[in-house]
């Protein structure tokens, strides 16, 4: 039987995953993408956190500072998009433009609600309330919205080279790739290696680019809305 402090991290973890993942989908409610691939991309940016663990644990004991940080970053988003290509992209439940930034936001999700329920774990565990609640706040508004913005920034590359060619398509998601590494590890570099003196500037730069990000995929799905 799970402990409670196990089940309170769950909680915390998943919840606010779910409510952005429910307002994500609202953007796509012209044409909804299954559920069931929605669930299997959701578990799928979950199941990666592992892997993504053992990566991040090997790479430190090989390199150290902002190119320790770097790694971290890019092993987060190419396993991200590694997970949401296998499950959905690849395949033909993939056929709008839209679709590609709703599956990405989807796995970011996945892997930002396991990874903040292993964040909360431990003040859950040392019975601190005040850092368990500042550190859910802080997972909710920040790294949350910055696995959505990363992975946000893939799919939107993607969804702009849907009607290009195939070699287009490669260097688009190369490009959002190269992109979302970049927004990650700067996230990374000003959170630990400047010792969270710059947080409320990052979290502003995050929100910003959040606001971006909204607006492009506006214009991604104004075409399609023209016919829902």
């Amino acid at each position: 039987m799970a402990s409670p402090i196990l089940l309170l991290a769950m909680l915390g973890g998943v919840l606010p995953a779910l409510l952005w993942l429910t307002f994500w989908l609202l953007e796509d409610r012209c044409e909804p993408e299954p559920k069931r691939y929605l669930l299997l991309t959701f578990a799928a940016g979950a199941i990666v956190v592992f892997v993504a663990l053992w990566v991040e644990q090997r790479a430190m004991l090989y390199f150290t500072g902002t190119t320790l940080l770097f790694v971290w970053a890019a092993a987060e988003e190419l396993l991200k998009f590694g997970a949401a290509y296998l499950v959905a992209l690849r395949l033909r439940v993939f056929d709008e433009p839209i679709d590609a930034v709703v599956y990405m936001v989807t796995v970011a999700l996945g892997f930002s609600a396991f990874e903040n329920m292993l964040f909360l774990l431990t003040p859950l565990q040392n019975g601190d309330i005040l850092r368990t609640i500042v550190t859910g706040d802080l997972r909710f508004i920040g790294a949350t919205l910055l696995h959505i913005l990363s992975s946000a920034t893939i799919g939107i590359a993607l969804a702009l080279a849907y009607y290009k060619s195939a070699a287009v398509k490669r260097m688009a998601a190369l490009a959002g790739v190269v992109l979302a590494v970049t927004l990650h590890t700067l996230f990374n570099f000003f959170i630990i290696g400047s010792g969270g003196d710059a947080t409320f500037w990052i979290f502003l730069f995050i929100w910003f680019g959040i606001v971006v990000m909204l607006f492009m995929t506006e214009q991604i799905k104004q075409p399609a809305r023209d016919y829902c």
